[in-house]
């Protein structure tokens, strides 16, 4: 059932054809194999992932299988927690802020686990003897096809390897050719790093399996402790089909000798079925795919991959303009953006963000996580983890915008087993109702908080992944789908609603005990930040309950509970502009303006939530801004690419086009500059490797063409001027709107055809005026302001200090026009 009630959902966007004539203008390509890891290319079907070095000599292909992570099935609650709730409230109430920190340290953070790694399976390896020798070298990486080539010439002889990784069949497929018969001599091998223990054999002459099981982990920061036992069984499984010339088994290797042309086949699995259930056979499940796959021809296992793949990636297309650096190698476009004029690199910038969601996060499996589905060591960086103090949602920022909403159920499913996993910490920790994960989780769904309090003091990672709930919902006006995911909703505003504390100063209901994520004040001890009524929680709570209502309203459910929410949200705090004119990261005026932390955290409220507008609140827009002119430009990779969204929802598209230089900068390479920026590989360089910067990049190029969270359907809203003239297609609005066309020249909308999904009134802001396509002038709306949007009308305006000058915003001029539309109805605008 799909519905779009004008009451709470107002959307739309456009969006245009666009296609650079030039085959580079969807690949990654360079003249010379991968240095090392950062250079690979990765292929990925949502549940495996490879690595492909590219190398004619020795070719290594790492993988990865996305259950494939440390432990098993546990909990990680800490007990003392409930006992110790009063005197740490107590405590911050006291502003005794070193003592809390001590006490959530002992009583709060977990004694048992701090989170399970996910981990490589290993490397495929392909050894090939006399080719040392190479000329003409060419590797690619298509990401409209979604498929990894290789060239290059050994002598008089052309060499071929293409390689993928099938979505609909569940293996990875390299096929090798060569321009004369009988050339194709190598020998395969699987290895996994140590300390890692597998079994490795051969069957039948012509497969090899490595056989496996994840490790166990005990966490540094337990000094005594039970390590959790790795129980996750695997298998990978190569076979290798020859044409011509011969295949053997030799010890653990196999050896195929003068093959006319050769394809393997490499599966992988695991045992694992749900996070408590660990009972499925990772043989049986690698032997099924290879023998399904095996019965089909090449080209037809090519085609039926290509076809699945492009069903999602072709929905968007965008042009920004082509000049000749687009025919430089990738690495060499990269290092010269900054510096250069390549409008075509920011565009596949933001495509290869899409194909990294599809790669990386399929219906049915899990959602990406800190490095997507790509990793190579037992121990990566950060345990390349859930970590839901915003690197997770912000895998998932350009899922819905960027029409690939099936990407984002993965991450929906995984909130939904949280507000399971996550009810009994509610109740053991905090005795509270609901459910609550603090800012780490894993394949196992652990709840309580790890790493200490300086980073796990914080209990609403849930009540900030609740919100892709409401969000995703905003684009479909599923009713059905609102009704399955409406009890994690409401489990997570009844969380709030037993664990909010009234403070003594003013009365307002707060979160307590908690922090600004990974951030404190000037003038403490050494890590100390925990805190009492953080900004952020002040919004994630105003939201999530503010999303809750309007859910059980248009669900009919729930009409006791909606008064309880509707009080609450009465007793928040205020949003507050400090005395630097900065919107406040804590209730007390505590910023320092020299301060540049990487995360921004209160400004949650720009983006990705809607509570700061410059329609609507200007003395929050003003001083959201003023923040992120103290805390600077400079960053890690996922840190710059949230600014990047940041400064689109400023509506300075000239500020968020200077930080895609800054992203765009070529890191990894011994004359490469130190900190973040972009590897060879496009992969971002937090560093190291984490995919989120890639995610918000592609959001922020599309909050920089679209919006939609402000009443209204805003076309270029911040559009920098290198960008004057473009064509994107096929991006989505909250409301069911889909921009099946949006062409702009001389930075003003020329043309925007825009369909209605789901029927209802269509408000659209733009800087041109727009008619009817022939002629008939559009309704203008009445006034700044929509009620059709859930938040807009309840956002509190802010207590600003004395000491605060705000000098006022000024806003180019827009217009705002108003247009009722039918179910499946396409209107088409032009510029007047």
């Amino acid at each position: 059932m799909k519905i779009i009630l004008n009451t709470f959902i107002l959307i739309c966007i456009g969006i245009g054809t666009c296609v650079a004539q030039n085959n580079n203008k969807n690949k990654l390509w360079y003249n010379a194999p991968a240095a090392d890891w950062n250079e690979a290319l990765p292929l990925g079907n949502g549940r495996l992932g490879a690595m492909v070095f590219g190398n004619p000599v020795n070719e290594n292909i790492q993988l990865n299988e996305n259950t494939l992570w440390a432990g098993g099935p546990h909990r990680n609650d800490n007990t003392a927690a409930k006992a110790s709730l009063s005197e740490i409230r107590t405590l911050l109430f006291d502003k005794k802020y070193t003592e809390a920190h001590r006490l959530a340290d002992k009583d709060f953070i977990s004694k048992k686990s701090h989170g399970m790694p996910y981990e490589t399976v290993g490397n495929l390896r392909l050894n090939f003897e006399n080719h040392d020798n190479f000329s003409n070298y060419h590797r690619e990486l298509d990401i409209e096809n979604a498929v990894n080539t290789t060239t290059y010439t050994v002598g008089d002889v052309n060499y071929k390897r293409e390689i993928f990784t099938s979505f609909t069949d569940q293996v990875i497929v390299i096929k090798l050719s060569a321009s004369e018969n009988g050339k194709i001599s190598f020998s395969a091998s699987m290895d996994r790093p140590k300390p890692a223990m597998v079994s490795i054999s051969t069957e039948d002459n012509n497969i090899l399996k490595m056989t496996g099981l994840s490790s166990d982990r005990i966490s540094k920061r337990i000094k005594d402790g039970t390590p959790t036992k790795g129980q996750v069984e695997f298998e990978s499984r190569l076979k290798i089909l020859q044409e011509g010339g011969k295949t053997s088994a030799k010890a653990e290797h196999l050896v195929v000798s003068r093959a006319n042309s050769v394809t393997l086949f490499i599966s992988i699995a695991t045992n694992f079925v749900n996070y408590q259930d660990i009972s499925a056979d990772p043989h049986k499940r690698a032997a099924d795919y290879i023998a399904k796959a095996e019965n089909k021809a090449y080209h037809q296992l090519l085609k039926d991959h290509t076809a699945f793949y492009q069903k999602y990636f072709k929905r968007v297309e965008l042009d920004l303009g082509v000049t000749d650096s687009i025919n430089n190698t990738t690495d060499v476009r990269i290092k010269e953006f900054s510096t250069g004029t390549d409008p075509a690199l920011a565009a596949l910038y933001f495509q290869f963000g899409r194909y990294l969601l599809i790669s990386s996060s399929q219906p049915g499996g899990q959602p990406g996580n800190l490095q997507g589905l790509w990793c190579n060591q037992l121990t990566p960086p950060w345990k390349s983890a859930y970590t839901v103090n915003i690197n997770t949602q912000m895998n998932y920022w350009p899922a819905e915008v960027t029409n690939l909403s099936e990407m984002h159920e993965p991450l929906i499913q995984m909130v939904r087993e949280l507000s399971e996993a996550g009810k009994e910490t509610a109740e053991v920790m905090y005795g509270a109702d609901g459910w609550v994960t603090h800012h780490n989780t894993d394949l196992w769904r652990i709840a309580g908080p790890v790493d200490g309090a300086t980073w796990g003091m914080w209990p609403t990672g849930g009540t900030w992944l609740s919100q892709h709930l409401w969000e995703k919902f905003m684009f479909n006006g599923d009713l059905e789908y609102l009704r399955s995911v409406y009890p994690a909703m409401k489990g997570a505003s009844e969380f709030c609603l037993s664990f909010l504390t009234e403070e003594p100063d003013n009365g307002w209901l707060i979160m307590l005990p908690t922090i600004s994520p990974e951030h404190g004040p000037k003038g403490r001890d050494k890590g100390v930040n925990i805190e009492a009524g953080t900004t952020m929680d002040n919004q994630l709570v105003y939201d999530i309950l503010t999303k809750t209502i309007a859910a059980a309203k248009l669900l009919d459910v729930d009409s006791n509970l909606i008064p309880k929410m509707e009080v609450a949200l009465s007793k928040l705090p205020p949003m507050q502009v400090g005395k630097y004119n900065q919107l406040q990261e804590w209730m007390e005026d505590l910023d320092d303006p020299e301060d540049k932390h990487r995360h921004v955290s209160h400004l949650y409220g720009l983006y990705p939530s809607n509570l700061i507008s410059p329609y609507r609140n200007s003395e929050l827009f003003e001083g959201a801004k003023n923040t992120l002119i103290q805390r600077g430009d400079p960053s890690t990779g996922w840190s710059m690419n949230w600014k990047i969204n940041l400064w689109a929802r400023l509506l300075d598209g000239n500020h968020a086009y200077k930080l895609m230089g800054d992203q765009i900068k070529l890191v990894g390479r011994p004359d490469s500059p130190k900190g973040g920026g972009t590897y060879a590989n496009m992969l971002d360089a937090h560093p190291p490797f984490q995919i989120d910067g890639n995610f918000g990049f592609t959001s922020g190029l599309t909050e920089m063409l679209v919006q939609s969270h402000d009443g209204a359907i805003h076309l270029i809203p911040a559009l920098p001027d290198v960008w004057k003239d473009g064509r994107v297609k096929g991006l989505r609005a909250r409301g069911g709107f889909e921009i099946t066309n949006l062409e702009w020249e001389n930075g003003e909308i020329v043309k925007a055809v825009i369909k209605s999904n789901l029927g209802g009134n269509l408000r659209i802001r733009a800087y041109n005026k727009l008619i009817l396509e022939g002629g008939k002038m559009l309704k203008t709306a009445l006034g700044t302001n929509s009620n059709t949007f859930y938040s807009v009308l309840e956002i509190k305006q802010p207590l600003v200090s004395k000491e605060a000058k705000l000098e006022g915003v000024t806003l180019k001029k827009s217009y705002l026009f108003d247009i009722e539309t039918k179910v499946g109805e396409e209107i088409i605008l032009v510029g007047k």
